[in-house]
């Protein structure tokens, strides 16, 4: 299975939701049948790590995101990637944009998905370093869900 979080610059929401999904999936030994990456929408952070206040707020409670370099997502990833999860309804409008007619990736909202409150994680880049730990809350309650769902389907 192939998963890859998206966001508008893959510096701040994404690569947080890789870094949160990726332990999950190690702690639960699926590590070698999940495959696990982030992208932007956008090309301005392009081979930049993620912000360093999403790589304080998720060091604080024990994720390592600053190995991880940001990208953008490519027509391939469509191909690639099993299901492809955004993190609000302007990513995922590009997305639907970009998607190729050969694609069998499944596209939607990470948070709409499990019916999570909010339905879209809000972006904390122009916010204070509180929006960082509210987006950590949402992607780990997210990211157990996804892990649920997925172990049921391997």
């Amino acid at each position: 299975m192939r998963i890859l979080f998206v966001c508008m610059g893959n510096i701040c929401r994404s690569p947080t939701a890789e870094g949160v999904f990726r332990q999950r999936v190690e702690q639960a030994g699926l590590g070698s049948r999940i495959e696990i990456d982030s992208a932007g929408t956008g090309d301005w952070h392009v081979g930049k790590a993620p912000d360093s206040r999403a790589c304080a707020a998720a060091g604080k409670r024990g994720y390592r995101l600053t190995a991880l370099r940001a990208r953008q997502v490519q027509p391939e990833d469509f191909l690639h990637f099993d299901l492809i999860l955004a993190m609000d309804h302007d990513n995922l409008a590009r997305l639907e944009a970009l998607r190729p007619e050969a694609s069998r990736a499944e596209l939607d909202l990470l948070l709409r998905r499990y019916d999570l409150a909010r339905g879209v994680v809000p972006d904390p880049y122009y916010g204070k370093t509180d929006g960082f730990e509210e987006v950590l809350g949402l992607l780990e309650e997210a990211c157990d869900a996804l892990l649920v769902e997925l172990k049921g389907r391997l």
